[in-house]
């Protein structure tokens, strides 16, 4: 069945459209009009004073609603989680799994590919951030789970979760070019965090297929005068991506726009929430507006539309650009460009409605 909407304006994407209609047909945007050429059998939704733009996409997030999804790898917290996220605008999401031990991943890629079989949307698949990372920088992480990978266990955990698990956060200083080469033949992105490596290691990396990098700032090698390390690595390569956590607890926003003058198109958002738990390892307590455990800053307690609005409001950043690091950006992370992250014709009936507040009205998925 075909459906109509309109709003106040609209952003594709690329840019706003005025006094226009989408109209979509079985989960697709069939077409593009002039809201004044809408055929009078189309059933119209118009939202006033409002803005219609690409849905978001957020690719980490760690549980909702006291679910945890490390803690409950199971159906309704990714439930929980869907909602979360459809609160703040995000159609799509890509749980994620902090370091833990093998059979713990095991049971959340269990638990998505149920999801998956009973018809459950918006889950895009897994993100391992861990265990293969750097002690020196594991922020929350538990140190003693943390370990250099041998190429038996990343085979296994990858034959295991073949379709589920998407990304792998690691450190490259202590996964060989090996591992590395294994982990890109299964079609897993590679983004490198929980690291110190040096600038040279950082670039070999790259070099190697690593694409992305984890949370910009946080827990990484710093920019130095004389040792720029990962966080100098990737805003001076131009083919890298690199997420960012604007909650305003994370990154000073002044750090933000300065690697957002740098990075431009490859910075895009996260929101690295959490949620409120005392079970299991990651004892993550709310503190103001942002989750510590054991006294470290843990995780966010952000929404993608509270992150546009931080960017608008305290970064500067012009509200198209927020909205496609929210959006575009990740779908290009993802790959998935010609279907996310764009209202044109052809591409996913995936939209947020937002009010002139930045409140979420709704998320439109057909």
């Amino acid at each position: 069945m075909k459906q109509d909407y309109t709003a106040e304006k609209i952003f594709t994407g690329i840019e706003w459209i005025y006094n226009q209609a989408i109209i979509t047909e079985e989960k697709i945007i069939a077409d593009i009009i002039p809201a004044s050429a809408i055929p009078t059998q189309i059933p119209i939704t118009h939202f006033e004073k409002s803005i219609i733009a690409p849905a978001f996409i957020d690719l980490q997030i760690y549980g909702a609603s006291g679910k945890l999804f490390s803690v409950f790898p199971e159906t309704d917290a990714l439930d929980k989680l869907k909602d979360y996220c459809e609160k703040g605008g995000a159609a799509y999401c890509m749980p994620t799994a902090a370091t833990n031990t093998i059979e713990v991943f095991y049971r959340c890629i269990d638990a998505i590919r149920e999801y998956w079989s009973n018809g459950g949307e918006g889950i895009l698949g897994l993100h391992l951030e861990g265990p293969w990372i750097n002690s020196i920088k594991r922020g929350a992480h538990i140190e003693s789970l943390i370990h250099s990978p041998t190429i038996k266990e990343v085979t296994d955990l990858l034959n295991y979760g073949k379709g589920v698990v998407k990304i792998i956060t690691l450190a490259p200083e202590v996964c060989s070019e090996e591992v590395i080469g294994l982990i890109l033949s299964h079609d897993i992105i590679i983004s490198a965090g929980h690291s110190n490596a040096t600038y040279q290691e950082a670039q070999t990396g790259f070099k190697n297929g690593i694409t992305t990098v984890t949370h910009l700032y946080n827990a990484m090698s710093a920019l130095q005068h004389r040792q720029p390390g990962l966080a100098g690595a990737v805003m001076d390569d131009d083919k890298i991506f690199s997420s960012i956590i604007p909650d305003g607890h994370h990154v000073d926003f002044a750090a933000i726009r300065i690697a957002k003058k740098i990075m431009k198109e490859r910075l895009f958002v996260i929101t690295d929430a959490v949620t409120a738990t005392d079970k299991g390892p990651y004892p993550h307590e709310m503190e103001g507006d942002k989750y510590v455990a054991s006294g470290i800053l843990s995780g966010s307690a952000l929404t993608m539309n509270k992150a546009v609005k931080n960017l608008v409001e305290h970064v500067g950043i012009d509200l198209e650009e927020a909205l496609r690091m929210c959006s575009l950006y990740p779908a290009q992370v993802m790959k998935f460009e010609n279907k996310l992250g764009k209202i044109a014709v052809g591409y996913n009936a995936d939209m947020v409605v937002l009010n002139k507040d930045l409140d979420t009205i709704s998320v439109l998925r057909h």
